[in-house]
């Protein structure tokens, strides 16, 4: 099938943001994934990284760019975004716990959607806030899953270890206590798209004096089932 649109630049520009949708890629990667010369991906992705569409993570890697998702929010298509924010609500409301919703762009995950405690002490985290994937519960889901050649390199200088992820796996949830913020827990679960690929990760967190040293004990329930929930809404609107 010809996926050309006869706008030669612009197909090839698609072809680099769709080789990054995979996700971070080196140039030598870039020109592998889209049959491109090394002069016309090294062009094309410093273009689309002037205009945001394209970023760098720590290592020099391009990543796709905050631009995307501005657009995205915009023009109000985010699916995922419409599904998640009333059960958002209805999570915190269960637990009495801020809830937030956490997907990953290279070494950094973002808060996308949040539904906040309304008083007394809560964790705060706002809307396009980017925390490390070194540390917390949702870094912890959305690398479980990973390929195991991306899972290692994000386990580098993790407060975490692979037998934290493999516990993940096998269980389906998340907690960290005081791993990213020294008195905060959190849980975490994980969000699947329509094809079972990990696409988020659904959380609730609050200080330890709440949620104890075994948040899971409190809060894993609600959160895997409000990740189902998301999950299956997604699976649901692509059919």
């Amino acid at each position: 099938m010809d996926n050309s649109s006869g706008v030669g630049v612009l197909d090839k520009a698609v072809l680099v943001l769709n080789a990054l949708e995979a996700g971070p890629a080196s140039l030598a990667q870039l020109v592998q994934s889209t049959g491109l010369a090394r002069p016309t991906a090294h062009r094309l992705a410093v273009a689309l990284e002037h205009h945001r569409f394209v970023h760098r993570d720590a290592q020099g890697r391009f990543i796709l760019g905050p631009r995307l998702a501005e657009l995205s929010v915009a023009a109000g298509e985010d699916r995922l975004l419409a599904i998640a924010q009333p059960i958002l609500s209805q999570l915190r409301d269960l637990t009495g716990e801020s809830a937030s919703l956490f997907r990953r762009q290279g070494d950094v995950r973002v808060c996308v959607a949040a539904a906040e405690r309304s008083s007394g002490l809560r964790d705060t985290i706002p809307v396009g806030a980017a925390l490390p994937m070194t540390a917390g519960s949702a870094a912890q889901i959305l690398l479980a899953w990973e390929e195991p050649d991306r899972l290692h390199r994000g386990l580098r200088g993790a407060k975490f270890e692979a037998a934290t992820l493999a516990s993940v796996r096998r269980r389906g949830w998340a907690q960290s206590v005081g791993e990213r913020e020294q008195g905060v827990g959190s849980v975490s679960a994980p969000i699947r798209g329509a094809a079972g690929r990990v696409i988020a990760a659904v959380s609730v967190s609050g200080p330890l004096e709440r949620l104890s040293r075994s948040p899971g004990r409190l809060h894993a329930g609600p959160i895997m089932a409000a990740a189902e929930k998301i999950s299956e809404g997604m699976r649901r609107t692509a059919s």
